[in-house]
């Protein structure tokens, strides 16, 4: 009798989720490079060479899931079992659709299919992008809107110290981060464009507080002929840093200001300064066949404080790579690329690279 009841209960625990279609899917994507890293500062330049042969941590298993016309949702999990995707979503009689839970926000929009670095697509190198996070969205055909977990880095430079340090105090959000976006898109050409934008308070023990506002606004597209494409992407702000976004790519050793200028700083009279950005990138394609498309890109960054006599932190990356395609789900891409670094008027150094992403959807 108890194991007839047991066999019920689960029955019933199931039965909602047999009623819903469970679309699956998986990605395992390995990552094989040698790379040379010649990256420092005043002497301090590293002479290191390195293979890294792994599964790439964007590797997944996931879910599709429509239970009727209204309502839907996805999971994705990556290595090492963190939660890449995990939201429900409405669709309302006007068409719109309502989501709520974690993804990819509105900015998240990539011209480039740069795999170094797991699938690295000039992150932080031109390509602006802050990973997915918690949010509501609300999406009407091509327009997106969304109010969007607020990230609250205490990290700055400070001028007087000329280090890098944390804020120990106190942080008042009394807002989520917000971003929009809107494509129109045609058989021949699309064009993007996006903002976003994030304030919190440093609520200081003494002297004043401080508000650390944050922006980005960005345009793109691209153009297809026959067999060549070519994407363009610019985008500016201020505080990336603090908003999320990716850094630079490479590793670095030496001086750590260079990774901080993506901040907010405060300077030498105690008064918190701003951080503008400004990055690009432009790729240009060349489709062979149905079995390989080649592909080379270039990407520029760079950040300034609102210092008297501030220079530029720069970092550029150029690649070129060959998508070859060995069976349905079944491909290779391999790749050959630098990054440059140039920060205070001095030049830093590079990073090279070359080898190949092994990727298998199922």
């Amino acid at each position: 009798m108890k194991k007839l009841f047991i066999i019920f209960a689960i029955i019933c625990l199931a039965a909602p989720v047999m009623a819903a279609d469970w679309s699956f899917y998986g990605s395992s994507r390995m990552q094989t490079w040698r790379d040379s890293n010649d990256i420092g500062f005043d002497g301090a330049q590293a002479d290191d060479e390195d293979t890294t042969w792994n599964q790439q941590g964007n590797s997944r298993i996931g879910a599709n899931v429509k239970v009727n016309d209204e309502i839907g949702g996805r999971f994705e999990y990556g290595t090492g079992v963190n939660v890449r995707h995990l939201y429900g979503t409405y669709t309302l009689g006007n068409g719109s659709q309502l989501l709520f839970g974690q993804t990819e926000p509105p900015s998240s929009i990539f011209y480039s299919n740069s795999v170094y670095g797991a699938d690295g697509d000039l992150l932080g190198v031109g390509q602006f992008y802050v990973g997915r996070k918690p949010m509501v969205q609300w999406t009407m055909g091509s327009l997106k809107v969304a109010l969007i977990q607020p990230l609250t880095s205490l990290d700055y430079y400070d001028e007087t110290a000329d280090d890098v340090l944390t804020y120990a105090g106190d942080v008042d959000v009394d807002l989520p981060k917000m971003e929009v976006s809107y494509q129109f898109k045609t058989d021949a050409f699309f064009v993007d464009v996006f903002g976003g934008y994030q304030t919190y308070t440093l609520d200081a023990d003494v002297g004043d507080d401080q508000d650390v506002d944050s922006y980005v606004v960005g345009v793109g597209g691209g153009v297809t002929f026959g067999p060549v494409f070519f994407n363009l992407g610019v985008h500016m702000g201020q505080n990336l840093g603090n908003y999320g976004a990716s850094g630079f790519l490479a590793p670095y050793n030496g001086d750590a200001d260079m990774f901080a200028t993506n901040n907010a700083g405060v300077d030498a009279n105690g008064d918190l300064v701003d951080s503008d950005a400004l990055g690009y990138l432009a790729v240009l394609g060349f489709k062979a066949s149905d079995m390989i498309t080649i592909e080379a890109g270039y990407g520029h960054q760079s950040y300034e404080w609102d210092i008297d006599d501030s220079e530029d932190v720069n970092a550029t990356q150029y690649y070129v790579n060959a998508t070859i395609n060995i069976a349905p789900g079944f491909f290779i891409v391999p790749e050959i690329g630098k990054v440059d670094y140039e920060a205070f008027d001095e030049d830093y150094g590079d990073f090279t690279y070359f080898g190949a992403k092994w990727q298998i959807n199922f």
